[in-house]
């Protein structure tokens, strides 16, 4: 499979080569930006993904299915009219303009976007109907991140949905130098909806609150009074920052692509959904490393389940924080109990690192005097609050080895249980 997405990869990156230049990039004759999520940049972190090296596939002939076919206006104007939305889609020459840009030299992405939306809609629409907002506007982080969650704007805005820091912290998102939730998928897209929410209701449109999520509620209004106090989004068009401009029409060429890509021969990526995954509370600070160790996951799955931590240390001293787990992982983090925690640590007289913790403390002194690892027989008896993990560490050994040496599948252990050592 992944041999397969790397030739799917190396082909997509060659095709857009030529552009890969083109940082601010204009469409038409006149002046109106491309968004940053349609500007072909994104693709190569896009395509480093964790999430699109791990779940996504190429689809067989995927590049090679044909030509972007022409159609007539009234077709387009039919098609936009039939999608069941809330928010108004009316076709124009400047909505065809990104049209045309997603089906033809976008066409790549689109299918990479296609895969994409399987694991990331249902958090999207989840968050929009909390707050009863239309669920079309689930396809707003194809023009604001093309759905890459650790997208960072030339502004600083980052994230699926691009939340400036400002912004971020005034809808609940927190920032500091160990955390980022800007990058949880979670968390911003409630953090998003909220915003949309009271944004539609400023401007009673949603055109001109989705103008507003853009380029913030102060230009949208300065551009209604240069307008003469016009309030819909085409009125105010022409008073608007050079992008947003862009942005409304370029999100209605989003709706219609991601609903009739087929009729313009652009295949998805093919998808394998995630493992259902679960969440913990933290309250002590641990690291991935350990986590990964004891709980047999890799770095780079656990960062790309939380993105919002900037570094592998979750500080869960600080405040409870939540560390996101595949399903069948969280009762081996839950065995290996207190000893999966960072324990702060001091020198003793000799110079030795001694954790801090009396139980391991003591089982040192303990080895202390029988002069070395604690190997009665090669074996011991699990005694009442042991854990794997606990077990491994006084002994100088991993859980890996412990689980091997007893035939063991997970790290459940009981009182009394005898172990072997090696």
């Amino acid at each position: 499979m992944k041999k397969r997405f790397y030739i799917f990869a190396c082909a997509v990156l060659m095709a857009f080569a030529t552009h890969a230049q083109e940082y601010a990039d204009t469409i038409g004759t006149d002046d109106t930006l491309l968004p940053e999520g349609m500007q072909m940049y994104e693709l190569d972190s896009l395509l480093n993904d964790w999430m699109t090296k791990n779940y996504l596939t190429n689809v067989e002939n995927c590049l090679s299915k044909g030509v972007n076919p022409e159609f007539d206006a009234e077709t387009y104007a039919k098609r936009l009219s039939r999608l069941p939305n809330v928010i108004e889609m009316p076709y124009n020459d400047i909505v065809r303009k990104y049209i045309d840009r997603y089906c033809e030299r976008l066409r790549p992405s689109v299918s990479i976007m296609l895969g994409a939306c399987n694991f990331y809609n249902p958090i999207f629409e989840e968050a929009l109907e909390s707050y009863q907002v239309p669920l079309e506007l689930r396809n707003l982080p194809i023009i604001e991140s093309a759905l890459h969650p650790n997208a960072v704007s030339r502004s600083g805005a980052v994230g699926l949905w691009q939340f400036m820091i400002g912004t971020a912290k005034r809808y609940g998102l927190e920032v500091t130098s160990l955390i980022d939730e800007r990058k949880d998928p979670v968390k911003a897209s409630y953090a998003a909806a909220h915003m949309l929410k009271d944004l539609y209701e400023i401007f009673g449109d949603w055109s001109l609150a989705i103008a507003a999520y853009n380029c913030g509620p102060g230009n949208v209004s300065k551009a209604i009074r240069r307008s003469g106090g016009k309030k819909d989004f085409w009125g105010i068009y022409q008073y608007l920052p050079a992008e947003t401009r862009g942005y409304v029409p370029a999100f209605i060429a989003a709706n219609y692509v991601m609903n009739y890509f087929c009729d313009h021969n652009i295949c998805p990526v093919g998808t394998t959904l995630p493992q259902a995954t679960d969440t913990l509370l933290l309250k002590k600070n641990v690291r991935m490393e350990q986590i990964a160790a004891m709980c047999d996951i890799s770095i780079g799955e656990l960062r790309a389940l939380n993105p919002q931590y900037r570094t592998t240390l979750i500080p869960g001293d600080s405040h409870d924080c939540i560390l996101r787990m595949p399903s069948d992982k969280i009762n081996a983090f839950i065995d290996a109990g207190d000893s999966i925690y960072v324990k702060t640590t001091y020198l003793s007289s000799t110079n030795e690192v001694v954790l801090d913790d009396d139980n391991d403390r003591a089982s040192r002194k303990s080895r202390n005097k029988r002069g070395g690892r604690n190997k009665s027989g090669g074996s011991i008896i699990v005694k009442k609050g042991d854990t794997l993990g606990a077990i491994a560490r006084r002994n100088r050994t991993s859980v890996k080895a412990l689980q091997k040496a007893n035939g063991l599948k997970g790290t459940n252990i009981r009182e009394g249980q005898k172990l072997r050592l090696n």
